[in-house]
């Protein structure tokens, strides 16, 4: 498995208030589906592959794919209530 290097990250304010805001939306998502959160977690803040992600958690590279696509739709609808749909989880 690959393991990432460790790196600083300097953040605006604005981005703060995004990753801040990420956070506590997947907070509510693992209340409903902790899995889902944990794929999403491993994805987005830890960089793993589809592959990594499967392997850590015991499940299938297919289960991740949904369950990445899943906790994408659902924290960018709670993220863009009322935002103008353009903030870090907008639509590739």
């Amino acid at each position: 498995m690959h393991v990432p290097l460790e790196v600083a990250v300097i953040l605006s304010p604005e981005q703060v208030d995004e990753v801040v805001a990420i956070d506590l939306a997947l907070n509510r998502l693992a209340k409903v589906d902790e899995r889902k959160s944990k794929v999403f977690e491993m994805r987005f803040f830890g960089g793993l592959s589809l592959e990594e992600t499967a392997e850590a958690l015991q499940i299938s590279p297919t289960t991740v794919v949904r369950d990445w696509r899943f906790a994408r739709a659902w924290l960018r609808r709670e993220l863009t209530a009322g935002d103008d749909g353009s903030g870090p989880l907008a639509a590739d």
